[in-house]
């Protein structure tokens, strides 16, 4: 079964532990390869990227906070299961990454997989990002409907727009990311100073994490420039393997399965982010939708999180098979497989969870704060987990807890 934890809503204490996953390869060697100048766009790409060239007008735009977009590619997505269309929708949208931490959209979206089984007729248009910033994006632009996501782009978001954009609505994966540096440079994390470490963009979820973690240690750093005590460099996840290699950068705190691919370079884990968490959890991906499309479509957005909630549960009882899709799914959408001993370091970092660990999204919140790239919030309404926690009492599995962050609790 997958992982679901039922809490008091008090603190991470008494949050049921997630199930882990075995071997975990954590999939985010590259991004997705550009559009080829010989390859057609399609009419959904162009309509894509007509949505997003309006958010330069829009007042939510990310970039306000120096957010800026990052290319999106889209995807046939799998094949519809055939028979009634859901809510007789024709097509839901949905985004998701091409890492390890996404597991549960890159085993569940392959064909004849548990999200398009629960969706029947209605058929799923995929779209890859490259960041959480630029998937929000796409969400505030009705490019998609629904997407997998890191919590710190979603909290933005979220308060960015006045609570009226985006619900949470299930958790994916908790854990998976992690500082890596060159030992010969760094070799404490009392030696951070003076030193070049990267993240994947300015607001990720890892960025947040480093900021929050190097204003602990007393290191002053602009959230914006990067600059200061330690330099901060936001580069893409594809690109920071390479950089960590020519000796651009002395160290990166990055998801999976970057962080496994510095090790291949030899580079060593100094900091596993789980060290930093009770019990080691933290939430690393949830589900989200655009509001508007929950109030419309809760039937699609139901069989979407059925989906997900029996995919979790295959990958946990079957994570070597778990493994051999993914690594098809990164072939498919970053360009090429992940080397066997890369993966099953990353797989092994995450966990599959239905749980969205709500009172960690919390205090990442707080971390934003703290880091400087958000103000004062309210995320009171985030979350509605009514859908997750009927589909879990279906299953069998206990609620989860929203830490107090829905609009009307569970």
């Amino acid at each position: 079964m997958a992982a679901a934890r039922a809490g008091s809503g008090d603190a991470a204490a008494d949050v049921r532990h997630a199930r882990r996953i075995s071997p975990h390869p954590r999939p985010r060697p590259a991004q997705p390869p550009p559009h080829r100048e010989d390859r057609p766009v399609s009419p959904t790409a162009r309509r894509t990227l007509r949505s997003l060239s309006v958010l330069a007008t829009l007042p939510l735009l990310l970039t306000a906070c120096g957010y800026g977009s990052k290319s999106v590619e889209d995807k046939d997505g799998p094949a519809a299961a055939g028979g009634k269309k859901i809510d007789g929708l024709d097509e839901v949208k949905v985004g998701y990454f091409a890492n390890v931490t996404h597991a549960t959209p890159l085993v569940g979206l392959r064909d004849g997989g548990e999200i398009p089984k629960e969706l029947g007729g209605t058929k799923v248009g995929t779209q890859v990002f490259n960041a959480g910033p630029s998937a929000i994006e796409a969400l505030n632009a009705k490019a998609v409907d629904m997407t997998w996501v890191g919590p710190s782009p979603a909290i933005n978001g979220y308060t960015k727009a006045n609570g009226k954009n985006l619900r949470i609505v299930s958790g994916a994966t908790s854990g998976g990311a992690s500082l890596v540096v060159n030992p010969d440079k760094i070799k404490s994390l009392d030696d951070l100073k003076g030193k070049r470490i990267a993240t994947p963009q300015l607001g990720n979820t890892q960025d947040v994490a480093l900021l929050n973690y190097l204003k602990g240690k007393g290191l002053k750093v602009n959230a914006e420039t990067g600059k200061g005590d330690v330099s901060v460099l936001r580069q893409d996840n594809k690109e920071i393997p390479t950089t960590f290699q020519q000796g651009g950068i002395d160290g990166a705190w990055v998801p999976e399965p970057t962080a496994s691919n510095l090790v291949a370079k030899d580079g060593k884990v100094l900091l596993n982010e789980k060290k930093l968490w009770d019990k080691g959890e933290f939430v690393t991906t949830n589900l989200v939708v655009r509001q508007d499309f929950l109030k419309e479509h809760p039937d699609v957005v139901e069989a979407v999180v059925r989906g997900s909630v029996k995919t979790n549960a295959w990958i946990d009882e079957h994570p070597d098979a778990a493994k051999k899709h993914i690594n098809s799914a990164l072939e498919r959408d970053a360009g090429k497989p992940l080397p066997q001993k890369v993966l099953d370091s990353a797989f092994k970092d995450i966990e599959v969870t239905d749980d969205p660990l709500a009172s960690t999204l919390k205090e990442q919140a707080e971390h934003g704060v703290k880091a400087g790239l958000l103000k004062k919030f309210d995320l009171k309404g985030i979350y509605d987990l009514s859908i997750l926690n009927r589909v879990l009492k279906g299953q069998g599995q206990p609620a989860v807890e929203d830490a107090g962050l829905s609009s009307g609790g569970n």
